[in-house]
């Protein structure tokens, strides 16, 4: 997960990571840290970031583009929400993005998860219409990047006549579209994932508890992806001292449960409410709910020694689960040691 604005080089104190929509900070690009950290995260073995779209953000479009050409390897998963263009305009600005950073850009399509924000920007449908209007906003973006004529659409939120492009999704490997990212566990998205993503972001839990949860989408040809954190150490005993101290502040946990009664997002919310109502913060010997009530529903974590993450990893790995995006606390400490520490064990592991 690419650091928000401030981020990089906070201390492991709890307080240095209050929500990024709190901190006045994280609408700025922050292109010197945020370089630092992708360069880093190129040496440490990682093959993506996934950079999230707010108000309280800059655009993701224009940052993957800078934070492409100041790197080499290191590929983008822009995150943006399908009301705010017409699909012709946001399939150019793709294209135009593919042809900067040599086809290092994925995306990560988001219908919006708190009616209040959806409406800064005009948008005010339902949660399962977003979702309808998702799955048209792709399924005309996928007509433009086919390539094969005109484009013409006639749908509940958009009509398009004999649409054209001149500007290609360009990439090495010959790709004519870029990955698709689907996130959250409601119907909407189950169905939206299975019929038009390339990969279906789930939040953490059990292995056995997800298994038949993905099974479906899996059968439809669909990757499944985990969002998580991660916090591994030399010992387990000074993970867990790591893990406690991001949950000393009470006043984390009241900004966060408010943020999510204001969302519609079934996975914000159903994750809140099962972190709240379990008998334990363990989900797993190395699976941890606790920071879910102050971090928010990403924040199921993998806790514990390398060789225990890795075996967690690797635990996903056998119910289907071939993506992962992590985030820590601190992101770059914990980026650079999991890269160093964690990676070739998963990778020794999988040989």
């Amino acid at each position: 997960m690419l650091p928000k604005g401030g981020e990089v080089g906070k201390s492991r104190d709890a307080g240095a990571h209050v929500l990024a929509r709190e901190r006045d900070d994280a609408a700025l690009p922050d292109l010197a840290a945020r370089t630092l950290f992708c360069r880093q995260a190129e040496e440490s073995g990682i093959d993506s970031v996934l950079m999230s779209f707010g108000y309280y953000e800059p655009d993701t479009l224009l940052l993957a583009a800078a934070l492409g050409l100041a790197t080499e390897r290191l590929r983008f998963i822009v995150a943006y929400r399908s009301g705010l263009l017409a699909p012709t305009t946001f399939v150019q600005q793709v294209n135009t993005l593919s042809a900067l950073v040599a086809g290092r850009v994925s995306l990560n399509l988001v219908a919006g998860d708190s009616p209040e924000e959806q409406g800064y920007y005009g948008d005010f449908l339902s949660h399962d219409e977003r979702y309808e209007r998702t799955d048209e906003f792709l399924q005309v973006c996928k007509a433009f990047w086919r390539r094969d004529g005109e484009v013409d659409f006639t749908g509940r939120y958009y009509r398009i006549e004999k649409g054209k492009l001149k500007t290609p999704f360009v990439s090495p490997e010959g790709r004519g579209a870029p990955e698709i990212y689907v996130a959250g566990h409601s119907a909407a998205v189950r169905r939206l994932a299975a019929r038009q993503a390339s990969c279906w972001l789930c939040l953490g839990d059990a292995p056995e508890a997800l298994e038949q949860r993905i099974r479906p989408v899996l059968e439809s040809g669909t990757e499944i992806g985990l969002r998580m954190g991660v916090i591994a150490r030399p010992t387990r005993g000074e993970a867990l001292e790591a893990a406690a101290s991001l949950i000393s502040d009470p006043a984390l946990r009241a900004k966060e449960k408010s943020f999510v009664q204001g969302s519609d997002s079934v996975s914000n919310q159903g994750t809140l409410q099962l972190a709240e109502e379990s008998a334990s913060d363990w989900l797993g010997p190395a699976i941890w709910a606790g920071a879910v009530p102050y971090f928010g529903a990403p924040a199921v974590s993998l806790v514990g020694t390398p060789d225990a993450v890795a075996s967690a990893i690797l635990d996903y790995q056998r119910i289907g689960v071939s993506q992962f995006i992590f985030s820590g606390w601190p992101k770059l400490d914990e980026m650079v040691y999991f890269g160093r520490e964690v990676l070739p064990r998963v990778r020794a592991r999988q040989a």
